[in-house]
């Protein structure tokens, strides 16, 4: 009767066996780095998908009150340049009746 199972020939060095053992455990090693590489960016994409939303919330935030800060400017330079035309209108004025007054003239 033959003996049919499957068997190791000994021509095959152990060496050979054990360089491909070990070449198993360290592409398992590689992958399972790999993965755990993979899963930190995921995390850290999220954290800075989060920074970044909440920075775009303040830059809106700036971006609408430097908004207002210009209007405001605006309406204080209007309002100056009002006071500035009022003044040189009233120093006119003066000029114009100290002018006349000493010249006799009655108003």
């Amino acid at each position: 009767m033959t003996d049919n199972s499957w068997h190791l020939s000994k021509s095959v060095p152990i060496s050979f066996i054990l360089a491909i053992v070990g070449q198993t455990v360290a592409l398992v090693w590689y992958v399972s780095s790999l993965d755990n590489n993979i899963q930190n960016n995921q995390r850290e994409l999220i954290r800075h998908e989060t920074r970044i939303e909440a920075l775009e919330k303040v830059v809106q935030s700036q971006a609408v009150t430097l908004g207002r800060m210009d209007e405001n400017i605006k309406a204080i330079r209007h309002s100056v340049e009002k006071m500035a035309n009022r003044d040189t209108e009233q120093s006119l004025t003066g000029v114009f009746l100290l002018g006349n007054l000493s010249r006799g003239e009655c108003l």
